[in-house]
């Protein structure tokens, strides 16, 4: 029998997946779902620019992607207000992730993050076998701060992620909160700042650019109000020496051309962007009424989903379950509590949120 010669961290790992996805419920279903509102992808889809700058892009598809990312990386530093030495562009949040990892985290480091927080990130941390410092959110379902603070402290942790907005509650600190958090962290801990939802806040709320401390990495995606999820594109704004050392592990090839092209043209459409943040806004409004007409409390969301407070991990894997059969995608955080009484639901289009309003009290007659 052939026993593969597995390194030890591989050996030790036991089998995970960071999220299943729709198609493998479809599968298991035997049925596509109405309604795909679990993932957070963009029901509004790419603007036309983006479209045209992708299907234009199709006919290089022999050729490599420009490693370096040149004119994608000259407009976000434009954008951002930065030295191009300052950006780094890879195939989603995702991969970005994956290289923080590799160059900050060591076997059996102490890494700190928010218990029940974005998987994937943890997906990577403990293939790297490092081991977790996970903080349980605070009973408002914001993210501990004092206690993550005080768990880099104890540990001597020198990594640190935290989204903001958050996911999966949806929850936003402004930059009168995070500004002095950054502060009180220690000068060796790198603080990972995942905003892949900050573009529907509005921009006046936003912590500027600007305001880049050395030892924060900001990381932004083209997923979601740009709907690009498919192409697998995001991008860093880091200090350059964080930026070189990250070409030193990289995969330089990895963004495809139609990716850079789309992610170009979806920069230039400003007005689109604007368009579905405003759309979003109205989703969510929606979603709280819907909530408020069901006697349910939901959390107040900055991104472009909204979780919905069941009071109880039985009532929400029992939505969950019910709106599977029913033919909608969507997700619960589960985990420790209070996550595990959260269902999330992403903000779909018009005709999609009235379709969800009868799926979701049929549902709910059930619990």
């Amino acid at each position: 029998m052939f026993s593969p010669p597995f390194n030890r961290i591989i050996q030790e790992l036991p089998a995970s997946t960071p999220f299943v996805g729709p198609e493998t419920l479809e599968r298991q279903l035997g049925t596509p779902f109405a309604l795909r509102l679990g993932a957070n992808e963009s029901p509004f889809g790419m603007s036309l620019a983006t479209q045209t700058a992708m299907v234009n892009a199709l006919s290089t598809t022999p050729w490599y992607g420009d490693p370096e990312a040149y004119d994608l990386r000259a407009q976000l530093a434009k954008l951002h207000h930065l030295p191009m030495e300052h950006v780094a562009v890879g195939s989603g949040i995702d991969e970005i992730l994956g290289w923080i990892v590799r160059i900050f985290v060591q076997p059996k480091d102490p890494v700190a993050a928010s218990l029940g927080g974005y998987p994937t990130f943890q997906y990577h941390v403990r293939s790297f076998g490092a081991h977790l410092e996970l903080v349980p959110y605070r009973s408002d379902f914001t993210n501990d701060l004092q206690g993550l603070l005080q768990a880099v402290v104890e540990t001597k942790a020198h990594v640190l992620y935290l989204a903001n907005p958050d996911n999966p509650t949806g929850t936003y600190l402004t930059p009168e909160v995070l500004e002095p958090f950054i502060r009180s962290l220690p000068a060796d801990c790198i603080l990972i700042l995942d905003e892949a939802y900050l573009d529907f806040v509005p921009p006046a709320q936003q912590w500027p650019i600007t305001d880049l401390y050395p030892q924060v990495l900001r990381l932004r995606t083209f997923s979601k109000i740009y709907g690009m999820a498919g192409a697998r594109i995001g991008y860093v704004l880091a200090h350059p020496e964080i930026i070189l050392a990250f070409n030193k592990i990289r995969n330089h090839f990895g963004v495809n051309r139609p990716a850079l092209a789309g992610a170009l043209a979806a920069l230039a459409d400003v007005e689109f962007m604007h368009w579905v943040r405003q759309e979003n806004s109205l989703g969510r409004a929606d979603y709280e009424q819907m909530a408020q007409a069901h006697g349910i409390a939901s959390i107040p969301s900055s991104t472009n989903f909204v979780s919905f407070n069941l009071k109880s991990k039985e009532r929400a894997q029992t939505m969950l379950h019910r709106l599977t059969q029913l033919g909608v995608f969507v997700r619960t955080p589960g985990g420790a509590p209070p996550l595990d009484l959260l269902l999330r639901i992403t903000v779909g289009t018009f005709a999609q949120r009235q379709q969800l309003q009868a799926l979701f009290a049929a549902a709910l007659s059930a619990t």
